[in-house]
């Protein structure tokens, strides 16, 4: 039983995980008019893409020693206040070099949120004792959902500057009240593993919050291979995220409402399968959630990538979602648990980088090949993504066995 302090926490992390989705959510839907408004080529919007990239590589792993110094709590406070203001930015810019510009200081305040906020999460499931990691990765979902939501009803009625500028005011009023509460009840940042308060032998089965001795015997060469799993993972968030939409407008001919659904769609399933991720991580296990998530998201890809058919590529939007719904969480949680906040800052470095360069790679790809064959490097990734899960569980099975 939980006690209140730790529940009313654990909420006010849940609305920062939500905060993020939804103002990420509506910069999504606003990507095909901001591309018009600054006449940009898909090329050249996959060039201003990186400057989200690069804002965030350029604060996640400082803001890793950041929380490790100063707590979790007060740089989850910080980096959601930056996005909220950032997010104002692209509409108001005339230009691709411009654009790139707003997204840096955008992708800084993205990323800083994600080590910070995850870092929060990883110390409150070690006090938990269960894997919940996947529960609060479902607000990023549904915030993303609402996000899609919101913004494809906006679309007709309001332009995309004022549209993120009452978005980036939202989020700074939620900042502001949910912070201060959050700063008053948050647990004190120690830089320790959460998974160090929990009694020895007590790691189950999928259990993110107390790894195996093997794992922990080498802990570093694991958080950076659980990242790359992440990264795997959220390069096809990335690629729903941000060319979702564009591909069913611009290759399957729907309005922009349509379009805007089929990023819904995603995020519904995303947060159906993170809702459902601590129970499937506690019965399955964590080689069957991230090897057999991966796969199933390689499948839908496909399906929604090459079959020219509104309802089926709808279909592949889902499994692409339902799969890739625990990879990230289930990674990003056990590296948190071998080595705390640094943990979450190596591993989300790695992994983040999939979803803020997925996306201006895929541009590029487009460009020579089209956009179907570009968004086939989803499934490449994902079963990329799925062979290193199984060689994990090998290998663990070989140091343990007889």
């Amino acid at each position: 039983m939980l006690g209140a302090g730790l529940r009313r926490t654990r909420a006010l992390v849940t609305v920062f995980f939500f905060l993020d989705g939804f103002l990420f959510g509506n910069w999504v839907v606003c990507v095909p008019q901001i591309k018009a408004h600054v006449h940009a080529s898909s090329g050249g919007l996959g060039v201003a893409l990186l400057g989200i990239s690069a804002g965030a590589v350029v604060t996640m792993v400082a803001s890793g020693r950041l929380c490790a110094r100063f707590g979790s709590a007060p740089m989850t406070l910080f980096a959601a206040a930056l996005m909220s203001l950032a997010i104002m930015l692209p509409a108001r810019v005339t230009s691709v070099a411009l654009l790139a510009a707003a997204l840096f200081v955008f992708g800084a305040g993205f990323g800083a949120l994600n080590v910070a906020v995850n870092s929060t999460a990883v110390e409150i499931t070690g006090r938990v004792g269960r894997p919940i990691m996947p529960s609060f990765h479902a607000a990023f979902s549904l915030g993303g959902l609402g996000g899609a939501l919101v913004g494809g009803a906006l679309a007709s009625v309001l332009s995309p500057a004022w549209h993120l500028t009452l978005v980036g005011a939202l989020g700074l009023v939620v900042t502001a009240v949910a912070g201060s509460l959050l700063l008053r009840s948050a647990p004190s940042a120690s830089g320790e593993p959460a998974a160090r308060a929990e009694q020895p032998g007590s790691a189950g089965r999928g259990d993110l919050a107390a790894p195996r001795r093997t794992l922990a015997s080498r802990p570093r060469v694991f958080v950076a291979v659980f990242g790359v799993i992440a990264l795997c993972s959220s390069y096809g968030e990335g690629a729903m995220a941000d060319w979702g939409a564009l591909h069913l407008r611009d290759n399957l001919h729907t309005s922009v409402g349509l379009a805007a659904a089929g990023y819904a769609s995603f995020s519904a399933a995303m947060v159906i399968g993170r809702l459902s991720g601590t129970w499937m991580l506690s019965r399955a296990g964590r080689t069957f959630v991230l090897a057999g998530g991966a796969l199933l998201a390689a499948a839908g890809m496909l399906l929604a990538a090459l079959v020219p058919v509104l309802a089926i590529a709808i279909v592949g939007f889902v499994l692409v979602g339902l799969g890739l719904a625990n990879l990230f969480p289930a990674a990003i949680g056990q590296a948190g648990a071998l080595t705390g906040p640094s943990g979450v800052a190596v591993a989300s470095t790695i992994g983040y980088f999939g979803l803020l360069a997925g996306p201006p790679a895929i541009g590029f790809l487009a460009e020579r090949t089209g956009l179907p064959a570009a968004l086939t490097t989803v499934s490449m990734l994902a079963a990329i993504g799925a062979l290193i899960a199984m060689l994990v569980h090998r290998a663990e099975a070989s140091w343990t066995a007889p």
